[in-house]
């Protein structure tokens, strides 16, 4: 079975090619990495499998099953999550009820069961508490638990996004530029987080990144991008010694530390 597959896939927007005919795979219990410089459509293809865009051409599976056409909300149901390059969290809610929105494909009450609060509701509401808070002990979240998300340093927003989609039990996960203005040790930190949710959890991770330290300490397999077509792929020495890359995304008489 292939995990997840992306064929042939191109978008426009006007008359210009954001994404034109990339084609890649993903294997289940890996951490693959796009990169590229701005602009280059890497986060155009986030989009793009998370339903946000409308593909022109091409054809994306995840588990064998056809999910060009599906509508986002039915995407995040078959098990892939997303975190975003610029935080999207409920500023005025503490980091608990955030995480706790990440449980929301998963209620099956109905308004009456709601006003109610019946005994299956109450089971529900304790077993989204549970896994809420699994999440909160592996990310080490206890200290925030019950603060405001605009009291909280960007470093933490930045975690807690990370562990609203961890809340939605995903399968595959989506993380555009987790390090973006993060310092060296939140960094740090960071890259050990993304290794344990492949590692511990058994998540599959697709990235966007700039950092090229980040992407060589934890990426399984690189794809580099420009201009919206792919250039080179394969693990991240091979990917970082292609010329090509170095040209397009490094400078031309620039190399990878």
């Amino acid at each position: 079975m292939t995990f997840f597959k992306a064929e042939s896939i191109s978008i426009d927007f006007g008359g210009i090619r954001a994404v034109n005919n990339v084609s890649f795979e993903v294997e289940k219990g890996t951490i693959s990495t796009i990169v590229g410089p701005n602009g280059a459509g890497k986060t155009t293809i986030f989009n793009i499998i998370s339903r946000i865009y409308n593909l022109t051409e091409g054809v994306i599976t995840f588990e064998d099953k056809d999910i060009t056409h599906l509508p986002a909300h039915r995407v995040v149901s078959l098990g892939i999550a997303r975190t975003f390059q610029n935080i999207e969290l409920f500023e005025h809610a503490t980091v608990l009820h955030n995480l706790l929105i990440g449980r929301h494909i998963y209620c099956r009450s109905t308004l009456f069961s709601d006003l109610f609060f019946l005994p299956s509701v109450k089971r529900m509401e304790l077993e989204h508490r549970r896994k809420v808070e699994d999440v909160i002990d592996f990310l080490d979240l206890q200290h925030y638990r019950n603060q405001l998300i605009q009291n909280l340093p960007y470093g933490v927003r930045k975690i807690v996004e990370l562990g609203r989609a961890l809340c939605t039990e995903p399968k595959l996960l989506l993380l555009d530029e987790p390090a973006s203005g993060l310092n060296v040790d939140e960094t740090e930190d960071m890259s050990f987080w993304i290794d344990d949710i492949k590692k511990l959890l058994g998540i599959t991770v697709i990235m966007v990144e700039h950092n090229m330290n980040l992407v060589s300490r934890v990426s399984d397999h690189v794809l580099a991008i420009n201009y919206g077509r792919l250039l080179a792929q394969g693990n991240p020495r091979e990917v970082q010694e292609n010329s090509e890359v170095i040209k397009a995304y490094l400078g031309e008489d620039k190399g990878v530390q």
